[in-house]
């Protein structure tokens, strides 16, 4: 059984295969999955820093393209004060695919946690249903 402490530790593990030369801020990710699978992911930067990818984007990604559709809960680590906040880009990609009540815990390397949800990090975010 997957608990809330191993996401975490998976999270503050993978900040660790960051690729961050220019910024120098690594952040790494963990994903449950219905199916009982932890995806991990870290962020990749790039040069050109619009098409770098934060931890919760390149996870989200790894496991859709695994086949994986349905989460049940994901933890963000980062070297910061306070529990590591995800960007504007990941939360409206977590709104796509996040139940509006799945627990994101969100940590610090001094392990202060701040468990959310998408309806806390994006609310009234645009949704598939806004489209024609």
């Amino acid at each position: 059984m997957v608990t809330t402490n191993n996401l975490l530790e998976e999270a503050i593990n993978m900040r660790n295969k960051a690729y961050v030369p220019y910024s120098e801020f690594p952040v790494g990710a963990a994903l449950l999955t219905k199916s009982g699978k932890i995806y991990t992911g870290c962020n990749i930067e790039n040069a050109s820093y619009p098409v770098s990818c934060c931890a919760e984007r390149v996870v989200i990604f790894k496991a859709i393209s695994e086949g994986e559709i349905d989460f049940v809960e994901m933890a963000v680590a980062a070297d910061t004060t306070r529990p590591v906040p995800p960007c504007g880009s990941c939360r409206q990609v977590m709104s796509e695919f996040f139940s509006r009540t799945m627990h994101i815990h969100l940590t610090n390397l001094n392990k202060d946690t701040k468990t959310v949800s998408i309806e806390d990090l994006l609310p009234f975010s645009f949704q598939p249903n806004d489209l024609p």
